[in-house]
Order: C-alpha cells, then structure tokens, then sequence
C-alpha cells in the first residue's frame, strides 16, 4: 500500500491504518526477511522436510489440511503467502522441527523463483492452475511455468504431489527430477477419491483409493472441490511415512478455512455459506455446484464481482447469471456487471422476482437480505476480496458493522478483526 506523506496523519488515526504501517514495512523489508529466513532454513530448519504449497486455487486449505495431518499448528494468517510474509513464516518455524508445510502465492513473474531459493523445498504439492492470474500474468501457460520454478527447485530425493484432473499441473509436476505421484478423481491417480457425498450440515464424505486398498474419509470441508486439499494431505501424509488411517482421523478435526466455504448457522434457522475471500470463475462455479447439492427451504445467491474475468466480460456474467437461475430461488447481485448477472439468470428462467441488483454498498445488501431470510434457508455469499462481503455474514450474525467501503485492500487484518466494523469512516478520510 502506498500513501503519501501529507496523507500520514490520516492513516495514523486509525487502527486499521496503523496495522497497514508496519504489514507496508514488513512488506518492504523483503530484502532482509529473505536473507534471514533462507539463512535459517540453511540453519536451524536444515533437516526439516518441508513441504511448499503452490497453485492458484485450493493453496490456503491444503496447506491448513497438510499442517493437520503433520500435526503441525494451524496459522491463522497461513494464507499471507508472499514477499516478507512468507519468510515470516519460515522463521516462525521452530529449529529441528521433522516436518512443515508452507503456502507461497506469487503475483509477478520471477517472484517464485526468488522464494524457492528462500525455502528450498523437500516436497511441493500443486493445487490447480486457474485464471486468477490471467491479468497479472498473463495466460495460463505463462501462469503455469512461473509457479513450476517451486518444483524445479526440489531435490532428486523429493516428490511432488499434482492434482491429475488439471492438465497444467501434470505439466509443472514433469519439471522436476523428482518423484510424482497424483491425487484427484481420475481413474490414474494414486490417491484417487470415490463417490463423493454431502453430508449436510456436517462436512463431505469419500472413499479414497490408494494402492488397491479402499478407505472412507469423512471432513468437515465442504464441497467436491474440497476433496482436493483432503486427498493431497494424504499423499503427503503417506509419503512422509505416517500411517494411513492415523492421517485420515486427524484429517477429520480440520475445521473449514475463514471465509472458504465456511457454514455459519444464523439464530432465526438460516444458514450462510461464507465464501468470500476468493472470486475467481473457477471457484464461483464450484461454489454453485456445491449450493445445488444443498437441502433447503430455499437458496439464496449473493454474488459480487468475478476476480480477474477470463475475457470478455458480458458473456462471461451472463453465463454465471444462467448457472445461478438452475441452482437458486433468489439472487442478489451487488457487482459492477450485475445487469448482465441479470440478463443471464432472467434468459435462463429464473423469475423477475427473485432477481435483485444491489449497489455495491454492503450495509444495504445486508439490509435488504435480513428483509427477505426465512428459517430454512441457505445463503451463499460469494465475492471478490476487496469488496469484503464477509460483513454481511458478520452483520447477520449479530455483529455491529457500521464500514460501508466498496473497496478494501487492507491487508492483513480481515474485517471481523477491524477496528473500523463497527466505528464506520464518518468523519475520516479513506486511504486504501
């Protein structure tokens, strides 16, 4: 975040604005965090097998699912994965310890080429490879071989663990000298999940294939999407020598990730799917294919923008829009192309009357969907970072929420924690 110096006593007059000072030093200071955190790894972490998370979606709840089977503690702020939070992590790992996992997220080409100096991994597991970076990196293949500079970086003696159902991380796993094994749901994969099946409000259930042996694997993850992170901690798990059915038993503790598909029960017998921190079309879809599967009353879609659209915008929205009329009784869209959300859910039959445009002003979404929530509901609420829809499930939850921005790129701090939720910016000026 970059401000400027007459800007300093407004930024200084909130707590929000404080923790943006140092996450901005800390943020700066990668040159030394660097070579502190690659000095330890060389050091006291020299005979840790460390294991790096890499991809574009699935990274935060794969690294949380591998730390779980690990028995390693579960960071609340795993997912600030880049520049000096990154070797922040490292150093926050204690000497000698057998094994950790790490997630490491780049936005800029050779970005990850200067991390895997720093971590020097033993194994690395790859998520997917996915349009989030489509601007910032500029294709899929472009995206693909700057996040594959991790697993060409990995000894002969290590192994990396890709996802089979995503072409693109068969093709980073090939980068390496090292072992490759595969998780996913195809017929090839060596830890290949089964039947798949929701066990409302509980969490997912499957049978994992390893070996030619069968296991049933119960998480509290929700989604299909979600036996990804579930599957790669076991291969992980197993390839790090801990027994199977050990693994799976911790696997089963692992609560949601924040703001990941996180359910969220409401006093009046609504049920909220927080799902917020990510908006990429990949996960949108796979969010709705989720909310299908979901018994309830009715279903409630609130959708803001897509992170990152791969092309043209318009039939990109009005596609979404369609999907949602097949899955959802109610849409709220609060985004800047939610006239073609509209378009699209209304061509594909949903009713006028469920179809709702918002503004992108969070207290009103929230106003107009406590007017409308009835016991028996389930509420998805998806949108993109920024604009921070996890206020409206704080709202409905009972929390006081009085910040109204439309755009929030503070980080690290999330909102529940935000010392402006509940003051709001009346009387302040915004410098995000």
């Amino acid at each position: 975040m970059r401000y400027r110096l007459r800007d300093a006593h407004h930024v200084l007059r909130t707590p929000i604005g404080r923790s943006q000072v140092w996450s901005g030093v800390l943020f700066r200071a990668w040159p030394l965090m660097s070579r502190l955190a690659g000095a330890w790894r060389r050091t006291a972490l020299r005979h840790t097998r460390l294991v790096a998370v890499v991809g574009s979606y699935g990274k935060t709840t794969t690294t949380r699912a591998i730390a779980q089977v690990l028995d390693r503690p579960l960071s609340p702020r795993i997912e600030l994965n880049d520049k000096s939070f990154m070797p922040l992590a490292l150093l926050k790992t204690e000497p000698g310890a057998r094994n950790a996992v790490i997630e490491v997220g780049i936005d800029h080409p050779g970005q990850m080429r200067r991390f895997a100096a720093v971590v020097r991994p033993t194994a690395c597991v790859v998520t997917s490879v996915g349009s989030e970076h489509n601007r910032s990196l500029g294709s899929l293949e472009i995206t693909r071989h700057e996040k594959a500079e991790m697993v060409r970086r990995l000894p002969p003696t290590g192994f990396v663990a890709a996802n089979h159902d995503d072409e693109n991380t068969l093709w980073m796993a090939a980068q390496s000298p090292a072992r490759r094994l595969t998780f996913g749901f195809h017929t090839d994969s060596d830890f290949r999940a089964l039947e798949p099946r929701l066990v409302w409000p509980h969490g997912t259930e499957f049978t994992l294939l390893h070996r030619g042996q069968a296991a049933t694997v119960r998480t509290r993850l929700l989604g299909r999407h979600m036996v990804y992170p579930a599957l790669a901690a076991l291969a992980v798990a197993v390839e790090l020598g801990i027994d199977l059915q050990a693994a799976i038993a911790r696997l089963a503790g692992l609560p949601p990730t924040p703001g990941r598909m996180e359910l969220i029960p409401i006093d009046n017998g609504v049920t909220i799917i927080g799902d917020y921190y990510k908006s990429g079309l990949e996960t949108i879809y796979s969010a709705l294919d989720f909310l299908e599967q979901v018994p309830a009353k009715r279903r409630i879609v609130v959708l803001g923008d897509v992170s990152e659209p791969p092309g043209s915008q318009g039939p990109i929205y009005r596609a979404v829009g369609a999907r949602i009329a097949g899955v959802a009784d109610i849409a709220l869209f609060s985004a800047l192309r939610g006239q073609a959300y509209a378009s699209g859910a209304a061509a594909a039959g949903m009713a006028r009357a469920g179809i709702i445009q918002l503004p992108r002003d969070v207290l009103e979404v929230t106003a107009r969907l406590r007017e409308l929530l009835r016991a028996g509901d389930v509420v998805l609420i998806k949108a993109r970072d920024t604009q921070r829809f996890d206020r409206i499930a704080l709202a409905l939850a009972g929390r006081r929420v009085r910040c109204n921005l439309d755009f929030c790129r503070a980080m690290p701090t999330r909102c529940g924690d935000c010392g402006m939720l509940e003051r709001g910016w009346d009387g302040l000026k915004v410098i995000f």
